[in-house]
């Protein structure tokens, strides 16, 4: 398995699959890290899609991604987690 790449160097060129929310609410284990980090937002959820990405080596692959989101504050911390 691909270890999560850091935030700053995933960039989605396009989702292949619909977003579903993976958990919600207190079902997410870094509820709290994320309400101290980012006090604006309300109701998080973590999704998951299929997306095509670019890697930090410049290659374009098909990859599982996950990422947070809140009401007023939208998607953070996308992450890959595995290639498909």
């Amino acid at each position: 398995m691909l270890r999560s790449v850091g935030v700053a160097s995933v960039k989605i060129v396009r989702y292949i699959s619909a977003a579903r929310v993976i958990a919600r609410g207190r079902g997410i284990r870094e509820l709290r890290r994320l309400q101290r980090h980012y006090p604006v937002g309300r109701n998080w959820r973590k999704k998951s899609a299929e997306a095509e990405v670019v890697l930090p080596s410049g290659a374009t692959v098909e990859a599982e991604v996950h990422w947070y989101e809140a009401h007023g504050l939208g998607a953070v911390e996308h992450k890959i987690k595995r290639l498909l």
